[in-house]
């Protein structure tokens, strides 16, 4: 089945980043912005981090910012609410200083390769983990040396129901695009959250340059290279 739409994860893949010094700078700004708006100090990064992690085990039956919001007010109440223009702010000013706290610098293959599968008519999709909202995402999309505009779709906590490893989460996907899985391809450099698209009948890639392998999988089962070797394998599977 010829091949129409590739699908690529952001951190670690489009994006080069050490994801620990990532998670632990947005954490701690994120926490400090919201106890400068009145949060208390004592609680405030569990119960964030609690109602992250309810957007992990999202089953599709609402939104990944609903699921995160319902657990936020579970512990703040409904008033909590408020916090939403408090976080918009964070993540249009303190964020993006993000992007250099943690050395980030475009990477000239990734942004080469969306450019010539652009030009060649693939459908193209940023599919990473929807736990930011789009303001979050696009920006580091834009970080990445990117324009979103030449994504079709990209997936945020407002879009999406599911999050990685789930396979709804990839079936969500194609089901918005409109295609089957064998005519999509996911690339990606984790293989628990990527190449579990594979068991909705997807083709994988898994781009070894930044790769992240938590269980020490044998990664030979999957087609994998740098990315080179990615345009090599789509090239063949057109």
């Amino acid at each position: 089945m010829q091949l129409k739409a590739i699908l690529f994860d952001l951190d670690g893949t489009l994006l080069p980043m050490d994801q620990d010094e990532f998670t632990k700078i947005y954490l701690k700004m994120v926490t400090e912005h919201m106890i400068a708006q009145g949060y208390e100090a004592n609680g405030f990064f569990e119960n964030f981090w609690a109602s992250v992690k309810n957007m992990l085990k999202n089953d599709g039956t609402k939104t990944n910012e609903q699921a995160f919001w319902e657990k936020f007010t579970e512990t703040y109440g409904e008033a909590s609410i408020s916090a939403i223009p408090y976080l918009e702010e964070f993540y249009k000013t303190q964020f993006q200083s993000i992007k250099d706290l943690c050395h980030i610098i475009p990477e000239e293959q990734a942004i080469d390769t969306i450019k010539k599968l652009k030009e060649q008519g693939f459908r193209l999709v940023i599919a990473t983990n929807p736990l930011f909202p789009e303001i979050a995402t696009h920006s580091r999309v834009k970080w990445a040396g990117l324009d979103i505009d030449n994504f079709e779709l990209c997936t945020t906590y407002e879009n999406s129901s599911f999050s990685k490893p789930q396979i709804g989460y990839y079936q969500e996907i194609i089901s918005q695009l409109g295609l089957m899985p064998e005519e999509c391809l996911m690339v990606g450099n984790d293989v628990d959250d990527d190449m579990t698209a594979a068991g909705l009948g997807m083709k994988v890639f898994l781009l070894t340059n930044h790769l992240v392998n938590r269980q020490n999988a044998d990664i030979s089962i999957f087609p994998n290279g740098d990315w080179q070797q990615l345009l090599e394998y789509i090239e063949n599977n057109k």
